[in-house]
């Protein structure tokens, strides 16, 4: 069972969560300001964050981007707000899953099991990535460049894990939402912000890959350079 925090100003709905997940066995901590959830991620800390966007002091959306800066926590957004524009605006600014309200307890909970699993599933203790100058370690969630460790969000050490798993592959828009962002849907939008962090940290551009290479209308390849023979394993 997980350690979460519920950052929901409306108190009806708030004791709701509370009940209902204590209920599943979760260690259940609330609040109902952004600067409360700041100070209880960033002292306290838990497992995951469950929070609503029309907070009173500061917009929900804000607090996503604050709380991404002190921590790879995954967050589920709680919202009214149901436009395709704004779930995807939040998705691209770290959220890993979204509710539109009213949800049932029953989905909530389906969800939150899935993005725990997704933010546990490191792999077997020890498990390595080697292609060319990339050196991706699954258990300690560390990835280096050339002997210079990458300073990666959850999100992009994900896909860039997946893309390293399989080099040489040309994987699919779709199957990387499916795979690493666990959505059923979206837009290229999603997946080329995050490609486009991705490869700034990695030291090249999409008009000059290294690793990272489009294959338009298909998906993303991952393939070693020229120069830097070597390959995947474990």
């Amino acid at each position: 069972m997980a350690t979460v925090l519920v950052v929901e100003d409306d108190p009806f709905v708030r004791s709701a969560l509370i009940r209902h997940l204590s209920d599943a066995g979760h260690a259940v901590r609330s609040v109902g300001t952004a600067l409360e959830a700041l100070r209880e991620v960033a002292q306290v800390g838990c497992d995951l964050v469950i929070l609503d966007l029309g907070l009173p002091d500061l917009d929900g959306g804000e607090a996503l981007k604050m709380i991404r800066g002190l921590t790879d926590t995954p967050v589920i957004i709680s919202t009214a707000r149901d436009e395709e524009a704004e779930i995807i605006r939040l998705l691209n600014d770290g959220a890993d899953d979204y509710l539109v309200k009213p949800f049932s307890v029953e989905h909530l909970t389906a969800r939150m099991a899935a993005v725990l699993r997704r933010a546990g599933s490191a792999g077997p203790a020890g498990q390595l990535l080697q292609t060319g100058g990339l050196r991706i370690d699954l258990q300690r969630r560390e990835a280096t460049l050339d002997g210079r460790e990458l300073d990666l969000t959850r999100r992009e050490f994900d896909l860039l894990a997946y893309l390293a798993a399989r080099p040489g592959v040309v994987v699919s828009r779709r199957e990387l939402l499916a795979e690493v962002w666990r959505q059923p849907y979206g837009t290229d939008q999603t997946i080329d912000v995050h490609l486009s962090w991705l490869r700034r940290k990695l030291g090249e551009t999409a008009s000059q890959p290294r690793y990272l290479h489009t294959v338009r209308g298909v998906g993303v390849r991952l393939d070693i350079p020229a120069a830097e023979p070597g390959g995947a394993g474990s």
